[in-house]
């Protein structure tokens, strides 16, 4: 194990001596960007229609997420009223996975939003 740890210590020393930059990144968002204009130039693809699609697809799967985490609230907790001890344990095992999944839904949806609202501001 010291082995490991000495060797990927060495291993970040040399990275750090010898840094090599790259613009992967800004090439490709470059390219991105030529890719764009060499459409809108040609009246190919409209921003306002992909906005639309976009809008269209944030709405739909919001409301479907919506749907899915109340109906899923709504069985737990009929299950947790009408449950015996150890159904009501269950569903409160059920809950933490729930809570997660909920956070995740919700928050993926925020900052693809987020994203998409910069991402006008930008353009």
């Amino acid at each position: 194990m010291k082995k490991v740890f000495i060797t990927l210590f060495i291993f970040i020393i040399i990275l750090a001596i010898y840094p090599h930059q790259t613009n992967a990144l800004g090439e490709m968002i470059d390219s991105g960007d030529n890719f764009s204009k060499l459409g809108t130039e040609n009246n190919i693809i409209n921003m306002m229609d992909i906005k639309d699609v976009s809008d269209t697809i944030y709405n739909v799967l919001l409301t479907l997420g919506i749907a899915v985490a109340v109906i899923v609230a709504g069985v737990l907790g009929i299950q947790f009223i009408t449950g015996s001890v150890s159904t009501k344990a269950k569903v409160k095992d059920s809950l933490i996975p729930f809570i997660i999944g909920c956070v995740i839904i919700f928050g993926s949806f925020g900052i693809w939003r987020a994203l998409v609202m910069i991402g006008n501001k930008v353009a």
